[in-house]
């Protein structure tokens, strides 16, 4: 199964009468890890019964309501997400990432985020510190500006609006 990486974007313009100045708008990139393309089916007593699809579609309507983009995407595949990261600075004003089962094992996530030096904000849909003791530890939560975790789907809108913030006090102005 191939991820797929789609943004809503609008550009704005406006016409000073001498010329047309593109106002760009905060883009943010939300990559998911391994296994939650099977959210809604697995282990719905933690993770609950919605989708990513359903969850996506919460962002981005989020997102719209904000006037920023978004850019999601999922792979099971660490070096697919290293890319992405790794491709996101000029592109992007933040991430937001799930990184899954790879938050407790990837020091190639954890250099790709520390390399970057994009704001980054850790998101989860169960309480990490409150399940089995190996999920207790997280390698890219020292690299991130915050971890939110244990709201389910609410976590996803929570980590926009904080990627957002953290974009926007970072923007360069012109």
């Amino acid at each position: 199964m191939q991820s797929a990486c789609r943004c809503v974007a609008v550009a704005w313009r406006l016409d000073f009468g001498c010329g047309v100045a593109r106002l760009a708008r905060v883009r943010i990139l939300f990559i998911n890890g391994p296994n939650l393309n099977l959210l809604g089916r697995r282990e719905t007593g933690i993770y609950g019964r919605t989708s990513l699809a359903e969850i996506k579609k919460r962002v981005l309507q989020h997102a719209r309501s904000l006037r920023v983009d978004v850019d999601f995407c999922q792979s099971n595949h660490e070096g697919k997400l290293v890319d992405l990261i790794g491709a996101a600075p000029g592109r992007y004003g933040a991430i937001v990432i799930n990184p899954a089962a790879y938050t407790h094992t990837s020091v190639a996530l954890r250099d790709a985020i520390a390399a970057v030096g994009l704001p980054t904000v850790e998101i989860h849909l169960s309480n990490i510190h409150a399940r089995e003791d190996f999920r207790h530890r997280s390698l890219t939560a020292p690299v991130c500006a915050g971890q939110i975790c244990g709201f389910g789907p609410l976590s996803y809108l929570l980590g926009l609006d904080a990627a957002v913030a953290l974009a926007k006090a970072t923007r360069k102005q012109p």
